[in-house]
């Protein structure tokens, strides 16, 4: 490992807070953008745009995710599932029910009771629409620690062969393995160098930033249109340049202290992700129906809005209430003993 310093993840550091506050506002505008476009049955102006972010969107956020593993995977087993695989399957299995309690009437119309419940029970193995990266992210953590005991390099260039063999068995979580994974574990392992770049931008000028984020949007944006984007070796290229692009901007927002509300999103990423679907959905229904705006790009920033809002609007209505089990953990399920947790902690 090298010895470049990984921070502590217990004093949050600006510029991760923004990245993933980036990831997860483009996350919820794909979903809103193509949910709409579905509806309507025609594409709107705002498809070219997260068409153009699909190279970066969730690569970045699961590096974002694997940055501060190296402090955590030596911990007992344990300890180590609580936190990185009971924290996530306790929200999927959560927010699969309540996703399934609101679309039930729908389900049950089209599939029958028995259908609804076959679907329901495939979904703790095959991940359902929005809830599928925090399914798939608890297999990384645990996959993560089993090939702990090979080189770090070898398992990297596993993962990157299977990133470029764009694998498309049908499986959800097999096919997200073999594309995401690779920059999961990027994360853990080249953290002390992520860390160290995004040091290096804090003490770049604007200018230079800005003129290295125009080019890169620019072959990112032309590659995406040509098809070019998805071809083996590029896509990995792509992934990686887009995410230091993301640091980039993430820093630069960090260092002039703007769009702290982007900032906030991010502390509070994980709210964003487990209930987004419930005002998307529901704004967009609204939007639709009336008809007063029939535009579907701006119907689309409108659910978008709606699904990174509402959220946290819940979130602050809830947080010291007895509700607030739908965003903590609860202790009961929770699998470390008292000493663990106190150890853990410390």
């Amino acid at each position: 490992m090298s010895e470049l310093a990984i921070p502590q993840s217990k004093s949050r550091i600006d510029w991760v807070d923004y990245a993933k506050g980036i990831c997860i506002i483009l996350v919820v505008m794909m979903h809103s953008t193509l949910g709409v476009e579905k509806v309507l049955g025609e594409q709107s102006w705002m498809n070219a745009f997260i068409a153009w972010a699909a190279p970066f969107r969730m690569p970045d956020f699961f590096l974002i995710s694997g940055l501060f593993l190296a402090s955590r995977i030596k911990r007992p087993w344990r300890s180590y599932l609580d936190t990185k695989v009971a924290h996530f399957a306790y929200f999927y299995v959560l927010w699969l029910t309540i996703q399934f309690a609101l679309k039930s009437p729908g389900l049950v119309a089209e599939m029958g009771f028995e259908g609804m419940a076959k679907y329901y029970f495939v979904s703790f193995f095959e991940p359902l629409g929005t809830l599928w990266f925090i399914h798939v992210l608890a297999i990384f953590f645990v996959v993560t620690k089993l090939v702990e005991i090979f080189p770090q390099l070898t398992v990297w260039l596993i993962a990157a062969f299977f990133h470029t063999m764009n694998v498309d068995t049908g499986v959800l979580v097999i096919d997200e393995m073999a594309s995401r994974f690779v920059f999961f574990y990027s994360g853990y392992v080249l953290a002390p160098h992520v860390f160290e770049f995004a040091d290096r931008v804090a003490k770049q000028s604007h200018i230079v930033l800005g003129c290295s984020l125009y080019i890169w949007a620019i072959v990112n944006g032309w590659l995406v249109m040509h098809g070019y984007a998805t071809a083996p070796i590029v896509s990995l290229a792509l992934g990686f340049a887009g995410i230091a692009a993301v640091i980039a901007v993430s820093q630069i927002l960090a260092r002039a202290d703007l769009l702290t509300a982007v900032r906030y999103c991010g502390e509070n990423s994980i709210v964003i992700y487990l209930a987004f679907f419930v005002f998307m959905a529901a704004t967009r229904m609204v939007l639709v129906k009336a008809g007063i705006i029939t535009d579907g790009g701006t119907i689309s920033l409108i659910v978008t809005a709606a699904g990174v809002i509402g959220p946290l609007l819940f979130y602050w209505m809830v947080r010291n209430t007895p509700a607030m089990f739908l965003f903590e953990r609860p202790a009961i399920f929770r699998l470390k003993h008292k000493a663990e947790a106190a150890t853990a902690a410390a």
